[in-house]
């Protein structure tokens, strides 16, 4: 039985991080979620 065709309702964003251990990657993600939330644009979620 296949699959129901997934609809996307609203824009999306696929963000990938490269760097070095303590170089702030989980930081500049969570800044990046935090403004697109204040735009309206997401979920903020504190880590």
């Amino acid at each position: 039985m296949a699959k129901e065709t997934f609809e996307r309702t609203k824009p999306h964003m696929n963000v990938g991080t490269m760097g070095h251990i303590d170089h702030g990657k989980t930081t500049l993600t969570a800044a990046i979620t935090k403004y697109c939330a204040m735009l309206g644009n997401a979920d903020f979620r504190p880590f």
